[in-house]
């Protein structure tokens, strides 16, 4: 098999670097770096993992996009710290202790060479799906804690599968279209399409996103099984001759605006115009800047870290 090209949905790693890191971890003059030295940490031991050729960190350059909000004006309110005025961007309510963390987890990315990636006005989860639509090369691993990128797992052109950290990168589960359908319930030949079809319909509280009322998972996963498609499941609800059942009918129809808007919300892009730090994404065996880098690790207290990831990578093939 060749080598993969790792796809690290950033937030997701370092969000659960902080709360997984205890908060005692601080550089020598004192700032918290716990989710720095988590991060680097994970990093290093998914490269060691799946020792990839190329690997991309991708980034939230807008994480609640207005295209989104447009359409459902529920999508993340709860996430917002304050509301803001008419105009102003939101601001996600993120731990005082981490927002200066994320500069210096970038910073060291970039001293480092390692690509990072992102698009104006679309969250991680669009720049992962489009760098994953787009590959023609390289089977693809997407590392994330989010079960929203389910949705991306595929056979072709190339395998996409999905490292889901839902219980933490020692327990990470790899997800193919068969783990999504045996797991979830859903047509195993469409199972990427048919979870984000599952999720609009059951609704996701972490997203703001309502569902269809009177509809949870179970009752979402039966419907696309025995139709194959949200498509296929509201035709069957609008034809009378269907079997489909009364109040089951009714609940689909009565919910058909926010099904449509739903589609485009819950669906991450895969034509987001994504940009690159790096000229290629390929996956740097060493310190493109390493005084830069050594200085950086001294300043934060991250040279354990720093070594974990050169030793993560002197152990690929050259």
């Amino acid at each position: 098999m060749p080598a993969p090209v790792l796809l690290l949905d950033g937030a997701s790693m370092w969000f659960r670097s902080y709360f997984g890191v205890p908060s005692s971890i601080t550089s020598p003059d004192g700032r918290p770096v716990n989710a720095v030295r988590g991060f680097i940490d994970a990093l290093a031991a998914v490269i060691t993992q799946q020792r990839p050729a190329r690997l991309v960190v991708c980034l939230d350059l807008d994480w609640r996009p207005q295209f989104r909000v447009d359409l459902i004006p529920s999508y993340k309110t709860h996430r917002v710290a304050e509301p803001e005025p008419a105009g102003e961007p939101d601001i996600e309510e993120v731990p005082d202790d981490l927002t200066p963390q994320i500069d210096m987890i970038i910073e060291l990315l970039d001293a480092f060479g390692i690509p990072t990636a992102g698009a104006d006005g679309f969250e991680a989860d669009d720049v992962l799906g489009t760098l994953a639509a787009r590959e023609r090369i390289d089977p693809v691993v997407v590392v994330s804690g989010d079960r929203d990128l389910l949705q991306v797992v595929s056979d072709d052109p190339v395998p996409v599968r999905v490292l889901y950290l839902g219980r933490g990168l020692a327990k990470a589960t790899l997800f193919g279209p068969a783990e999504v359908a045996e797991h979830y319930g859903v047509p195993r030949e469409r199972a990427g399409p048919a979870y984000a079809e599952l999720a609009l319909l059951r609704g996701d509280p972490s997203d703001g996103l309502p569902g269809v009322p009177g509809i949870g998972e179970k009752t979402a996963a039966t419907l696309l099984a025995q139709h194959g498609s949200l498509e296929r499941i509201l035709a069957a609800a609008r034809d009378p001759k269907s079997k489909m059942a009364k109040g089951l009918r009714a609940k689909l129809l009565g919910a058909t605006d926010y099904i449509e808007a739903a589609s485009t919300v819950v669906r991450v892009a895969t034509d987001a115009p994504v940009r690159l730090s790096t000229p290629s994404d390929a996956l740097p065996l060493a310190a493109a800047h390493p005084r830069r880098t050594a200085k950086l690790a001294t300043e934060l207290g991250v040279g354990s870290p720093i070594a974990r990831l050169q030793k993560a990578l002197d152990a690929l093939p050259g």
